[in-house]
């Protein structure tokens, strides 16, 4: 009878162990869509060479015991393609898809995610959002199936005019954005924080342009000096904030322009010396940030010969592991349960994953472009500039309320 009792407790236990580690070992994979060919395709390359940087550093020790692995897919910026691409990943079993680059790319992701794991359930998929800053994507248009790591425009926003607000030379300014949803909400929170918080500021022009198809920004630059405006806000990324600084600086424009992505590639190039103490940015990171940062960073410049600066990417692989170890499983069905209201230690301090919307709750930085000294020496594409710490933002500061309403599986 103790022979039996005996073998019943270790096979209990054993069975316990087995299940504390069932994904130890598994390969995970992960569909990359954005773009990677075009004006915007050097975002997208720089961005792959991130993914497969961190997976390695996580494939070496991480608290799941999984591996990762990066499937690639040009989507051309295309909604169309896009689902093409969702559809390929899925014939390969993916049920994992990370995109940012173009708002309207995510929508279209979450309402097909959302409509495959509905009608395939035991296939569900994520969707970990690392850079799409919509924020109908955690407020109206929010679901289960949807985390983004990046913090939103009604964040960013917030944090951005709550600095401004305290700039006397700041009087009037010029809302200049890409023709799409980013954009759209980009001068709308703008307009929204700025009557709140500086009614006295004037918006002396707003402009709304083709996205990743203007080559020559200069009429664009001449109205905004017409405007006599000191300041431009603008949620431009890529070749399309590159050339914006680049005929800034050769029309002459001497006002300040507040970013999202001075620091993204091509952009710091065109900024080059001309643009030094002018040019703002506001994100969830920066090129001097403190402790192990500093040394990936120096190790992804010495492998791809390229900056690193899509944190999320980061966020992501950190909060998989935590969930998967959480959850015990790599099941995707777990695992969005284990991710929802996780928090954990990151680059950026304590961030949480926030239940409600799950939107990632994260400090801001504002930063502004100069010249590098000991204190921040790291200088993207070599310019011999960088961005300095201007001021940071709590969580508690940057974050913003939601609306969301989320229908949970079952």
């Amino acid at each position: 009878m103790k022979l039996i009792v005996k073998s019943v407790a270790f096979a209990a236990m054993t069975l316990a162990m087995t299940g504390a580690f069932a994904q130890k070992g598994e390969t995970v994979k992960i569909a990359f869509i954005d773009p990677l060919s075009g004006l915007m395709g050097p975002v997208g390359n720089n961005q792959v060479k991130s993914f497969q940087y961190f997976a390695e550093v996580f494939n070496k020790s991480n608290p799941a015991g999984v591996k990762f692995e990066l499937v690639t897919f040009d989507n051309k910026l295309s909604p169309a393609e896009s689902l093409n691409a969702l559809k390929a990943a899925l014939d390969q079993g993916v049920r994992y898809i990370t995109q940012g680059n173009g708002s309207s790319v995510a929508g279209a992701l979450i309402d097909a995610v959302n409509k495959h794991n509905e009608r395939n359930p035991g296939k569900e998929v994520i969707f970990l959002n690392h850079s799409a800053v919509d924020p109908d994507f955690t407020n109206s248009k929010c679901s289960y199936w949807h985390f983004r790591f990046d913090a939103d425009t009604s964040m960013k926003i917030e944090a951005m005019t709550t600095f401004m607000k305290d700039q006397p030379d700041i009087k009037k300014v010029y809302l200049l954005n890409q023709n799409y949803s980013h954009g759209h909400q980009v001068a709308a929170y703008a307009k929204d924080n700025l009557k709140r918080k500086r009614p006295d500021v004037q918006i002396a022009g707003e402009d709304l342009h083709p996205l990743a198809q203007v080559r020559d920004f200069a009429p664009y630059i001449a109205k905004i000096k017409a405007s006599g405006a000191d300041t431009v806000i603008t949620g431009n990324w890529g070749s399309d904030l590159a050339l914006l600084i680049k005929a800034a600086n050769e029309g002459g424009y001497n006002g300040k322009f507040y970013t999202y992505y001075a620091g993204i590639t091509g952009s710091p190039t065109a900024l080059g010396t001309a643009a030094a103490g002018r040019v703002y940015q506001i994100a969830y990171n920066h090129y001097n940030m403190p402790g192990q940062m500093g040394k990936w960073q120096t190790e992804f410049n010495q492998k791809y010969k390229d900056d690193f600066y899509t944190g999320s990417v980061i966020q992501i692989y950190s909060a998989l592991t935590e969930a998967m170890a959480k959850a015990k499983s790599t099941d995707p069905v777990k695992v969005a349960a284990a991710l929802e209201g996780l928090s954990w230690k990151s680059f950026n301090g304590e961030v949480q994953m926030r239940k409600t919307d799950h939107q990632l709750q994260q400090p801001l930085y504002l930063t502004v472009w100069q010249k590098t000294d000991a204190k921040h020496p790291y200088s993207p594409e070599n310019t011999g500039m960088t961005l300095v710490p201007v001021k940071e933002f709590p969580p508690y500061v940057s974050s913003t309320p939601t609306s969301c309403q989320m229908k949970r599986p079952g």
